[in-house]
């Protein structure tokens, strides 16, 4: 695959370039707080499984190292992009619906067999690396733009929802909101006038600082207590076992190619900022690099991964595309999979402050989609592609419950799922209408179009 580059570089910092330590730890540190995932999934899961203090902690831990492993990968020689790699909820919710019928240990070891399989479909060569292939036919910019899009729309369920905190605690409700509007402004008022300086680059990190000392000057927050952690920690390895079933396999197959064409698409657009193509053999690399990785990171308990939009987001409204960025980010993300105080300490930063952050990103993933779909000729046939996979796939999140409650848990988590059911519709449609009718149609009109021979006299 190789993309188009846009007449003009949208960032200031190219992909090469380094800046000072400290700019390069701010930055980088932004981008940790914006893998909502690491803060979110392990949590959501425990609770959903009734896990452990200490479950949900060597699900977080995993979660650091496979997060700080493929960035590192990612940043360095293997895709030489400033792609951030986190975990993904289509993992969470296969994780969910399978640890609840078979077992954590037969979800993560399934997640780890579809991995291998799919890291065998990226071999990174051209000849053989046949999920790069996929990119002349998936990374279209009517398949992702309509995908960002449906991710955007996604998204905006968890957005919203969470400025209001967690019922039940202390701020919970209006306080909560109001907190959280103020670190929107707050976002919003340091990219608007922060000009060019870190003000600005930082909008995200420095929104969130504001927040967080906002919500501790009223009382709703304070520093969480570390005293009952290790300062050391090493990730456990197989913490829930291991065991394989195919019906799970096949679910996580359907994350996997969600999360690494997603993936291809984050690829694409980041590049495209930079003006730098990325050949296929590069596309395999980074795929490779990515489900390698998360292979190695389930063994451990981490929830796979894809390149996160919300970074993807950092990276256009600051400007900053330089990939030693990232993989500080990486690195730190590594080094918290060993210390489990502070990891401790950076999610138990107040979540509604977070999440109103996290909100600005999803608009700009949105939005990043509005402007890949300009690129798209809307004549019939792509229109077709295009509006029943986005409907239907945020339609799938409002299914009615006693159709739902006939599903078994696999189905279910996947056709409940708009990234899912917009990645296989997307897909589907776009090879029926494009690579199957579209020729047919252009054959017969030519074939009406073509003048008949003139007769003899």
């Amino acid at each position: 695959m190789t993309t188009t580059p846009s007449r003009t570089p949208l960032l200031s910092i190219g992909f090469d370039e380094k800046l000072s330590p400290a700019k390069t730890g701010l930055f980088g540190f932004q981008h940790l707080l914006a893998l909502t995932g690491i803060w979110l999934f392990p949590g959501i899961i425990g609770v959903s499984l009734d896990l452990s203090a200490q479950e949900v902690g060597w699900i977080t831990q995993g979660c650091f190292f496979m997060t700080g492993l493929i960035t590192i990968l990612q940043s360095s020689r293997i895709l030489q992009l400033p792609i951030v790699q986190g975990p993904t909820a289509a993992f969470m919710v296969a994780i969910i619906a399978s640890g609840a019928t078979f077992g954590l240990g037969t979800a993560f070891g399934s997640m780890m067999v579809a991995g291998a399989i799919f890291a065998l479909l990226s071999l990174p060569s051209r000849r053989f690396g046949l999920f790069g292939q996929v990119s002349r036919i998936a990374s279209d910019p009517l398949v992702f733009g309509t995908l960002f899009v449906i991710i955007g729309g996604q998204l905006a369920a968890i957005g919203l929802s969470g400025w209001f905190g967690t019922e039940g605690t202390s701020g919970y409700g209006w306080p909560f909101f109001l907190l959280s509007l103020a670190t929107v402004v707050f976002v919003m008022a340091f990219t608007i006038f922060g000009g060019n300086t870190l003000l600005r680059r930082g909008a995200i990190f420095w929104g969130i600082v504001a927040g967080t000392a906002l919500t501790a000057v009223c009382g709703l927050w304070a520093l969480p207590d570390l005293s009952e952690v290790a300062v050391i920690g090493t990730p456990q390895f197989l913490p829930f076992g291991f065991g394989v079933e195919w019906s799970v396999v096949i679910l996580m197959l359907l994350a996997f190619l969600q999360g690494g064409t997603e993936s291809m698409g984050m690829f694409r657009l980041v590049s495209s900022w930079g003006n730098r193509t990325v050949p296929i053999e590069r596309v395999n690399r980074g795929l490779f690099a990515e489900f390698t990785g998360s292979v190695a990171g389930a063994a451990f308990g981490g929830i796979g991964t894809t390149s996160y939009p919300e970074n993807a987001g950092i990276v256009r409204m600051s400007g900053v595309g330089s990939r030693y960025v990232t993989a500080t980010a990486g690195a730190v993300a590594l080094v918290l999979a060993f210390i489990p105080k502070v990891g401790l300490f950076i999610a138990g930063l107040p979540m509604p402050v977070l999440a109103a952050a996290s909100t600005v990103l999803f608009g700009v993933i949105a939005i990043s989609g509005i402007q890949m779909l300009a690129e798209v000729e809307w004549d019939d046939l792509n229109l077709m592609v295009a509006a029943p996979a986005f409907i239907i796939s945020l339609g799938s999140q409002f299914l009615p419950e006693s159709i739902v409650a006939t599903m078994g848990p696999s189905v279910e988590s996947i056709v409940t799922n708009p990234m899912m059911v917009g990645v296989i519709l997307l897909l589907a449609l776009h090879l029926l209408i494009n690579y199957g009718i579209r020729p047919l149609i252009t054959a017969r009109k030519s074939r009406v179009a073509r003048p008949l021979p003139a007769e003899d006299e």
